[in-house]
């Protein structure tokens, strides 16, 4: 019985039978097998030996299982029959003989050996026979051969079998261990992956270069890369030093698909999970790439955008329901957009999505079995703050990402009070940049209004150190030199000035409320009167939306009267001439302070979700309505989403950033223009 048998298939052979023991010595790689059970105890090999002038060889090795028995069963044989054979053609010889002979000058089975391994359709059992091959001699592959090394990296190990990734696994392991000089290799490649990987799409006789975004098998890539990713970073120590950059370098350009940008905002933010040295870097990598998303899609650009999307998607259901009344019960009208939640401004719409993955982990990282963990939110609060200092808090009219900090402090009211008190103690540090302090008082007074989740006692401090620094500033710059009104000299002291009119115009009802005469005292007692009658002249440098609410709400409680001030001021104010557009052009600075406040209502639709609950409307005051004639204004596209744009009157109008008021007349968060020019 001929139990197994291989072939070495050489030019020009020559056919010779040899007949040998099975307990023969045998080359390393030759298979030798005992014959079945009942025979004689000799095993058979057929061997075609070439003529000695040849150089090719080509080894073919075939492990078969032919049973000359009747008794063997029939369904053995028929799973034989209809079983292919595994490829493992091979050319050349051994890794380790490779290396010798490259040595030596002769490099035509090196070549060979990096065509083999490029081939697209490589299977299994060939990738282990390879790998195997080059763990053992893997303290060979030096320097000089990471031409080799660099085609093994990108052998197709993801979403292949167990066997083979483990061996894989394995190699890595060997091969970062005994030549470190690979490791950025290794961990480009492992980065690599962990975006969907790009595709070829033919439309017409154009070739379409695209992510593949709909590749099931995602999830396991990704687990497999990540578990590659920690064995290099058991075995080398230092890998945090260089896995940064590559992160950084490997990130997708901003433009690219949503589902690619999640994917490695996904990963990243996982890699910060076991690695946590890196999480401070890659926080501020993610958070930095979202900031150019955010500051390049300006709140009116996305609320035209969206509100014409919702305009014809209005008028598409009702051409709908003119013609389909008789299947107005077999046709849902929502069925066909099941998810609600996506942004038609496609630069919004990528930024919706790494903010969702962002509030996401910082929910998962702060939370464990549903609690509150305190020392993980302390350690990720001062992780996060740091970025925020560094990459947040400089960049002016970023609509959305500083939204993060939001949500962090809505988890714990000592979150939120830190929070206040960072600023608080940046706005009055006198070595801080301008810039930077008047940022601070810009984030300080949005945060005190916008926050549902901060307590009346809470705003109620935070003006208790805000107010009496106003004072004290006007005393030491009232009888100088300096005591008139200029942004340049006395930014700072304009923008929290602001802050505190801001703050009062959203919070003066939960001061009021419960006990109205304490409340009043309490407002007295601030005397905003002074502020407002200063020489330095607040009232002429701050928003105008800002003022003339603020003026409202004042004159009902007899705080304070602003009109006289503020009349003066626009009799007083004089216009700009600009050449900036080509041409000459006359116009009047109503926002010299350049303010934008942070907090303006969230625009992003599933992000937003986790906004919502936390965050004040504004509600509009109904105890001190001004007599003026109501007009019909324009309805905007945020109109149903937002209370406070309900109503004509002065109070129905919110104060919100300069940049929206000026460029959409209806815009969430801002009086319309037509509100600054009205009467009193």
């Amino acid at each position: 019985m001929l139990d197994s048998w291989s072939i070495s298939c050489l030019h020009s052979p020559k056919l010779i039978w040899q007949n040998q023991n099975a307990d023969s010595e045998r080359e390393s790689r030759s298979l030798c097998f005992t014959p079945a059970s009942g025979a004689a105890g000799r095993g058979f090999r057929l061997v075609l030996k070439p003529s000695p002038n040849v150089a090719a060889q080509l080894c073919i090795i075939r492990t078969c299982s032919i049973s000359l028995s009747t008794k063997r069963p029939l369904a053995l044989t028929r799973d034989f029959l209809n079983t292919p054979p595994k490829k493992t053609v091979r050319f050349g010889g051994t890794v380790s003989n490779t290396l010798a002979k490259l040595q030596k000058g002769d490099t035509s089975d090196y070549e060979l050996i990096k065509h083999q391994l490029s081939d697209p359709d490589i299977k299994d059992a060939q990738i282990i026979s390879w790998l195997q091959e080059f763990r053992t001699c893997v303290t060979q592959l030096g320097k000089d051969h990471e031409q080799l090394i660099y085609v093994v990296l990108k052998l197709p190990w993801l979403g292949r079998s167990q066997a083979v990734v483990e061996e894989y696994l394995a190699f890595l392991s060997n091969l970062v261990s005994a030549q470190t000089v690979y490791l950025r290799a290794c961990l480009r490649m492992v980065v690599s992956n962990f975006a969907p990987k790009r595709i070829r799409i033919q439309e017409g006789n154009v070739d379409i270069s695209d992510s593949d975004d709909e590749d099931e098998n995602l999830p396991r890539t990704f687990d497999q890369c990540h578990q590659a990713l920690q064995l290099i970073a058991r075995y080398v120590p230092s890998t945090s030093r260089f896995l940064m950059s590559i992160l950084s370098d490997k990130f997708p350009f901003v433009q690219k698909s949503s589902r690619t940008l999640e994917c490695y905002v996904h990963n990243l933010l996982r890699v910060s999970v076991y690695i946590p040295d890196l999480r401070r870097d890659i926080l501020e990598l993610i958070i930095s790439k979202m900031l150019t998303l955010d500051v390049s899609a300006p709140r009116s650009e996305i609320e035209e955008v969206e509100s014409g999307a919702q305009q014809d998607a209005n008028g598409a259901s009702q051409d709908d329901c003119l013609f389909d009344m008789d299947e107005e019960e077999d046709s849902p009208l929502d069925s066909s957009r099941p998810d609600r939640a996506v942004m038609v401004h496609p630069v919004a719409e990528r930024l919706d999505t790494m903010m969702t993955v962002l509030l996401a982990y910082i929910e998962d990282i702060c939370h464990v079995n549903g609690s509150l963990d305190i020392e993980k939110t302390k350690a990720l609060y001062r992780d996060l703050l740091s970025v925020f200092d560094k990459v947040v808090l400089p960049t002016h009219a970023s609509c959305h990402v500083q939204y993060y900090m939001f949500y962090l402090c809505s988890f714990r009211l000592g979150l939120a009070e830190a929070f206040l008190d960072h600023l608080w103690k940046m706005l009055q540090a006198p070595n801080q940049p301008p810039v930077l302090r008047q940022a601070a008082a810009g984030y300080m007074g949005s945060f005190m209004a916008r926050a549902k989740f901060l307590p009346v006692s809470t705003v109620k401090a935070c003006l208790d150190l805000l107010v009496p620094w106003l004072h004290l500033y006007i005393n030491s710059q009232d009888s100088g030199s300096k005591a008139f009104c200029d942004v340049n000299l006395h930014g700072p002291f304009y923008t929290a000035c602001q802050a505190v009119f801001y703050t009062l115009i959203f919070r003066h009802n939960a001061i009021l409320e419960g006990n109205m005469k304490k409340g009043l005292a309490y407002l007295q007692g601030l005397n905003l009167e002074r502020i407002v009658m200063c020489q330095l002249n607040p009232l002429r440098v701050c928003l105008p939306a800002v003022t003339n609410m603020f003026a409202a709400i004042t004159r009902k409680y007899q705080l304070v009267f602003c009109y006289t001030i503020i009349e003066r001021n626009n009799r007083n104010l004089l216009p700009v001439v600009s050449c900036s557009t080509g041409g000459s052009s006359v116009s009047t600075n109503t926002n010299p302070l350049d303010t934008f406040f942070p907090f303006d209502p969230y625009l992003l639709k599933s992000s937003g979700k986790l906004i919502e609950p936390i965050y004040q409307a504004w509600e509009e005051p109904s105890d001190c309505m001004i007599d003026v004639p109501k007009k019909e204004v324009r309805k905007g596209s945020m109109e149903e989403e937002d209370d406070f744009l309900h109503g004509d009157s002065v109070a129905g109008m919110t104060p919100g950033s300069y940049d929206s008021h000026l460029h959409s007349p209806r815009s969430v968060g801002s009086p319309p223009v037509s509100f600054l020019q009205r009467p009193f």
